[in-house]
Parts: structure tokens; C-alpha cells; sequence
């Protein structure tokens, strides 16, 4: 709220940020790149891919300084959509708290496996990061990526793999959640999606959609917190320097709310039509990046 009503006293020439390195975030910019991360984080589309996109076709890629200044804003308004998690399952994450302090067997359970879950991620994730984003953090892999995971879900919709049987989240086991973990990996290639990546393991190991869906949520919750507060810590005196309060609190507070409509319509969508649409989607934005590379509108 007090970010809120410094936003309204600042002059308009105050709510832009022209930093040394060249980058110059204004709060349109701000508000765009929120509603991206949010819309984006827990669809099986991939945030990391659209906010490089993003980040390109609003021309904020202008030197190696501004991109990782980039990368910290979209780790600090990530915690937007981490709220927004926790308020549309709090009644799981209630169970889960129970579970900690011993009145809840099924909270127990469910929490358990999330951190089994996020300690390979964790572990394989910090050893590959530097690597993928070295060689394949560009339009090029992120286009390919798309397009693959769009196949492969009309692919996994047509055989019939979305509707499997398959178990509650009350009943994963440990063996589950860690292979969900480790397979949660391949999310490292930006354009692969986190979420698409985490919903087709738990289906694999067992669980029905529903149940897969509300896990992959679940576990993006623990794991986008877990790199939040990390990033925080070390990056987050540096990011108040660059970017001051204003421009930050608008993304998170964009990021917040979109999120909260993208996981409620994706539940209920899926509950209804099924996964084909965001098969469709990745191959067109694919197709469509691929193009803008060609013409030269985003930098390959």
C-alpha cells in the first residue's frame, strides 16, 4: 500500500529507471513484464521463454549488464506469483503446516514429497544452469523448445496419456516425487516449461491430471521460493539500487494478480477441454518467433 501511494507522488519522469548499463525500465515496461510472468509462470508455456522474448521485443536487452539486471528483476517478481499460489491452494498448504506439526498424516506426506521432489531439482538444476544459459538462452532453443513440447502434447493428447487413471495427490510416494524431481530437470531449457514438464512426470509416475496439475503448483510454489529467497539474499540489495521500489512492487504486484487468474482458468479448463490448446499455442509462438528472428525483429 505505501508503494502504491509513493507511485502516485512520484512525477512520471521518476518512474523510469535509466541505469548505467544502458537499460531504462519504465513502468509500462514493468507492468508488461509482470503480466508475462504471471500469466506465464504456471502454464505450460514457459515464463522463461516469454520474458526473453519479452524482454527483446521491448528493446531491454541492450547490453550483457542489462540482461542479468533483467534476469534479477524477474526473480524478484516472481514472488507474485508465488503468492498467488498460496492463496489459491492455502487450504493445501494449511494440510501441509498440520502435517509439519504432526495433525495432519496426509500434510506429512504431501510435504515430504515435495522436498523430495526439490532437492534433485535443486542439486542437478544448479550444476546445469550456467551451461544451458551460456549456450541455449536465446530465441533460436526457446522457438525449438515450444514447438517440440507443443508436438509432444497433441501427441500425448491423441494416445490418450492426459486421461490416464491414476492415483490422488494424497496417496504420491516418495519414489514418485523423486523421479518427478529429477525429470523436473529439463525445465533448465528455457522455452520447456516447468510446469508442462512436472504435470507429464506426475501423470508417468502415477497420478491422474488433476492430481498432477495441483502437485506441479504445488512444487513450483516450493521451488520458485526456494530461488526467490536465494536471489534475495544475493542479489536483492542490488536490485533496490537499480531498480529503486516502484518498478519492482508494480511488476509484483501485476505478476500477483494475473497469476491467480491464469492457475484458476488453467484448472478449470482443463477440467473441461484438455491440454490440446497449449499444444497449439507453443507451435504457433514457435513458428511465430522464428519468424520475427528471419525478418530480423528479434535478435537471434
Amino acid at each position: 500500500m505505501v508503494g502504491l501511494f509513493t507511485l502516485v507522488a512520484l512525477p512520471a519522469a521518476a518512474q523510469s529507471d535509466e541505469l548505467s548499463s544502458g537499460l531504462e525500465l519504465t513502468v509500462v515496461s514493468a507492468v508488461i513484464l509482470g503480466l508475462v510472468e504471471g500469466l506465464t509462470e504456471y502454464l505450460p508455456v514457459s515464463s522463461t521463454g516469454h520474458l526473453l522474448v519479452t524482454n527483446e521485443l521491448l528493446g531491454l536487452n541492450v547490453s550483457d549488464e542489462a540482461e542479468r539486471l533483467l534476469e534479477t528483476y524477474a526473480i524478484g517478481i516472481q514472488a507474485g506469483a508465488i503468492l498467488a499460489v498460496f492463496v489459491v491452494f492455502r487450504d493445501r498448504i494449511k494440510q501441509m503446516v498440520d502435517g509439519l506439526l504432526g495433525r495432519s498424516e496426509e500434510g506429512r506426506q504431501l510435504l515430504t514429497a515435495l522436498i523430495v521432489s526439490f532437492v534433485p531439482t535443486a542439486l542437478i538444476a544448479v550444476v546445469l544452469f550456467e551451461v544451458f544459459r551460456e549456450y541455449i538462452f536465446g530465441p533460436v532453443p526457446i522457438a525449438a523448445a515450444w514447438i517440440v513440447g507443443g508436438i509432444a502434447i497433441l501427441w500425448l493428447t491423441r494416445i490418450g496419456f492426459f486421461d490416464r487413471a491414476g492415483t490422488e495427490l494424497g496417496a504420491i510416494t516418495v519414489k514418485q516425487a523423486a523421479l518427478i524431481g529429477v525429470l523436473q530437470t529439463a525445465a533448465v531449457w528455457p522455452g520447456t516449461s516447468r510446469s508442462l514438464v512436472t504435470i507429464i512426470a506426475g501423470i508417468f509416475v502415477g497420478l491422474n491430471l488433476k492430481a498432477a496439475v495441483e502437485y506441479s503448483f504445488l512444487l513450483g510454489f516450493v521451488t520458485l521460493s526456494a530461488a526467490t529467497a536465494y536471489a534475495g539474499l544475493k542479489d536483492g540489495p542490488e536490485l533496490i539500487q537499480e531498480f529503486g521500489v516502484v518498478t519492482p512492487l508494480i511488476g509484483l504486484i501485476v505478476a500477483f494478480v494475473s497469476a491467480v487468474l491464469a492457475v484458476r482458468w488453467m484448472v478449470a479448463w482443463l477440467n473441461d477441454k484438455g491440454f490440446d490448446v497449449f499444444g497449439w499455442y507453443r507451435i504457433a509462438a514457435g513458428v511465430g518467433l522464428l519468424i520475427l528472428v528471419g525478418i530480423g525483429t528479434v535478435n537471434a
